[in-house]
């Protein structure tokens, strides 16, 4: 039986390399993408080598209908994983409006609607699985990334109360918490201030993508099959 994954955020680093490990498996797949075409098209081009079906999906989860663009493209789908995401840095206090509704619904209001709308098919799937990329901050919380901090816990408290809902129908919901990431989320630090993370990591390095992306294959296999409603901190030690 063929098995179909959507992977939002598939043209960012940690989706990318999840879109890899998982095409390598066997999956077929579900690539969304919001801006990032050219990116886009490259996955496309690496998937090749693979035997699967790879549909890449364009919506912005930001926008109003942007979740229901995304779902009337899916027919069949076994498992979700959600690695959409995007930082804001800055203080509390400057924090507009329209940032807030765009974090908001980018990394809350959207993986509701689209696990609202994925439902009937997860529940047809023996395998029905769903991966929420979280973040560090939102166990932790981070000054000057407050809403980010915020958005990324209202993930790991969906992740655990969603998971509690559907164990009976064999749903398994679970999240991935990174610390720092070697992707472009990071780009915006100067060479100094990665060095300096870095130093605070006691394994002296940020993770690669595909170290995330090894646990969200692992937590969307059978070795998983017992397991729900778990953060996986995926950080290198870093504020555990």
């Amino acid at each position: 039986m063929k098995k179909f994954a959507l992977i939002t955020g598939a043209s960012g680093g940690i989706g990318s390399q999840t879109a890899n490990i998982l095409a390598e498996q066997g999956w077929n797949l579900y690539l969304h993408y919001h801006s990032n075409e050219h990116a886009m098209k490259d996955l496309l081009r690496h998937l090749d080598q693979f035997q699967g079906e790879f549909i890449p999906v364009k919506a912005d989860l930001t926008a109003e209908g942007g979740p229901e663009e995304l779902l009337s493209h899916i027919f069949q789908v076994d498992a979700v994983v959600f690695a959409s995401g995007k930082p804001l840095y800055g203080l509390f206090q400057d924090i507009a409006d329209r940032e807030m509704d765009d974090m908001w619904n980018l990394h809350v209001k959207s993986p509701v609607r689209i696990m609202q709308g994925m439902l009937p098919k997860l529940l047809n799937s023996p395998v029905g699985s769903a991966v929420i990329v979280s973040s560090i901050w939102g166990e932790t919380g981070a000054a000057c990334e407050v809403l980010y901090s915020t958005v990324k816990g209202a993930q790991i408290a969906l992740v655990k109360s969603l998971s509690k809902e559907l164990a009976r129908n064999g749903i398994r919901v679970n999240a991935i918490a990174p610390g720092a990431v070697n992707t472009d989320m990071m780009s915006g630090f100067s060479t100094e201030e990665l060095a300096m993370i870095a130093e605070e990591i006691p394994m002296g390095r940020m993770a690669e993508p595909f170290e995330v992306a090894n646990t969200i294959e692992f937590l969307l296999s059978p070795k998983a099959s017992y397991i729900t409603g778990q953060v996986i901190s995926v950080n290198g030690g870093w504020y555990t």
